[in-house]
């Protein structure tokens, strides 16, 4: 368990790096980021914008997921 927090203004690539557990959430949100190369480079908060996702939920996904 992790008592870090993960933000909107987090990148894609850093999160699904140091967080692999996190997977599961991009792919429950029907998002490709694994493997796409804007992930190197767009915030949380830029790809929930994009997909049209409200980021305080999927900051809350994403941080439920690491504290399992």
């Amino acid at each position: 368990m992790t008592t870090e927090k993960i933000t909107e203004k987090m990148n894609i690539r850093e999160v699904i790096e140091k967080y692999p557990e996190v997977i599961p959430v991009f792919q429950k949100y029907n998002m490709g980021c694994i493997g796409c190369i804007a992930a190197s480079f767009e915030k949380l908060s830029d790809i929930a914008s994009v997909h049209g996702i409200d980021v305080k939920t999927f900051v809350d996904d994403l941080n439920n997921a690491i504290i399992k």
